[in-house]
């Protein structure tokens, strides 16, 4: 069997900080350049061997992300910096462009991963047609050319989970699962995050019990007749946040020339599109997608699966779309109970994956990371232990 182009050596996070938390006056190089420091220590290699940096970032509204993110962790000037913005996605859709570049030969040494400071993101406004006319602000981007398939995001998970008949009982349990794990889990996951502004925990996971989740309001109801009993609450829903998560990837002569302790092989990854109308079911197209090109029969022989799952409608209905049971994913807590930094959720996810392949796995495990992302996109990633 051929090398695989691509070696991961070693990965890093910040802890994930809800919007207007600790992380408030930081900007998006300022969270992530502590994390690249980082994880070129754990990976014992020298910041001059850097070859090229790849950020996934959907809230910068222009500029460089990764050139800033580059000089400020003190890499090389050669050190080529590309940014990414497929929203939600970016952060894991940077990792298969930080492959492209290795299996091209542009690079031997990559960083890849996502970050994004929403308590800095900028003022958005529609520039004014004509002089004398005001400016428009608004809050988010158009997703689709056309409005009839660029939907509330929070509107069309609510009419999804009326349609799907996924109620608001399992929706919270599901949710109140996920911050269970993340507090039972703590301790082990502190070892993947680098600590920023003094942080080095995520700050959003809670103690919640199902009486508490019930008195949780709800923020969107669908249109169907059986909507109420399916409405979504507050807690169904990853809140805004600022966080960054980036992977060392290397070539393997690069490993073997460097002397890196290659952890994991890349084996693939999918960037897939759906209906614009129905974003977060993308996570399962591009799984499916994924599954294909690795080579693997069922997603029943991976050891583990991290799905971001904004919402909690989304994980379960990733789960039954996939045959697999709610309990089999995001074992020590996902994005419900970390929040939503958008251009890093993917990569964040990714590092939960090898942290748990890492611990819990054999060599020659594979796990899967998915994302959905605004306008019906999806990415995914499979890895293997070594």
């Amino acid at each position: 069997m051929p090398e695989r182009p691509a070696l991961i050596a070693a990965w890093a996070r910040s802890a994930v900080v809800p919007h207007g938390g600790a992380f408030n006056a930081l900007l998006p190089h300022q969270i992530a350049a502590p994390v690249i420091t980082a994880l070129l220590q754990r990976a014992g290699l020298d910041a001059q061997a850097v070859d090229a940096i790849v950020v996934g970032n959907a809230l910068g509204a222009g500029g460089n992300p990764a050139r800033m993110l580059a000089l400020a962790a003190a890499l090389p000037e050669r050190c080529a910096a590309f940014s990414v913005d497929t929203q939600c996605c970016a952060g894991l859709d940077a990792l298969a462009l930080a492959v492209g570049l290795l299996a091209s030969n542009q690079a031997k040494v990559v960083i890849a991963g996502g970050v994004e400071a929403w308590s800095r993101a900028p003022i958005r406004q529609h520039r004014p047609l004509y002089a004398g006319e005001p400016a428009v602000a608004y809050e988010r981007p158009a997703f689709a050319p056309d409005p009839a398939r660029d939907p509330d995001l929070l509107q069309q998970a609510a009419d999804y989970a009326a349609r799907c008949g996924i109620t608001r009982t399992e929706q919270d349990a599901y949710a109140v699962q996920s911050h269970q794990r993340a507090l039972q889990h703590a301790p082990e996951v502190a070892q993947e995050i680098v600590a920023v502004n003094g942080v080095c925990a995520d700050s959003y996971p809670r103690a919640l019990t199902a009486a508490r989740a019930a008195r949780m309001p709800v923020v969107a109801t669908g249109s169907q007749p059986q909507a109420e009993s399916c409405s979504l609450s507050s807690l169904a829903i990853s809140t805004r946040a600022d966080g960054a998560a980036f992977v060392l990837l290397a070539t393997p002569q690069a490993c073997r020339a460097m002397g890196l302790k290659a952890r994991f092989t890349w084996r693939a990854s999918a960037s897939a599109g759906g209906d614009p109308a129905l974003p977060l079911l993308a996570a399962e197209t591009a799984a499916r997608a994924v599954l294909e090109r690795a080579g693997i029969a069922s997603v029943h022989a991976l050891q583990t699966v991290e799905l971001h799952d904004a919402f909690a409608v989304q994980g379960l209905g990733f789960c039954r779309a996939l045959g697999l049971e709610p309990a089999s994913i995001n074992r020590r807590g996902g994005g419900l109970a970390r929040g939503h930094p958008i251009g890093a959720s993917g990569a964040i996810a990714l590092v939960r994956l090898l942290s748990n392949l890492q611990r819990d796995g054999l060599p020659g495990d594979c796990g899967l990371a998915a994302i959905a992302g605004a306008g019906g996109i999806g990415a995914a990633t499979i890895v293997q232990r070594l």
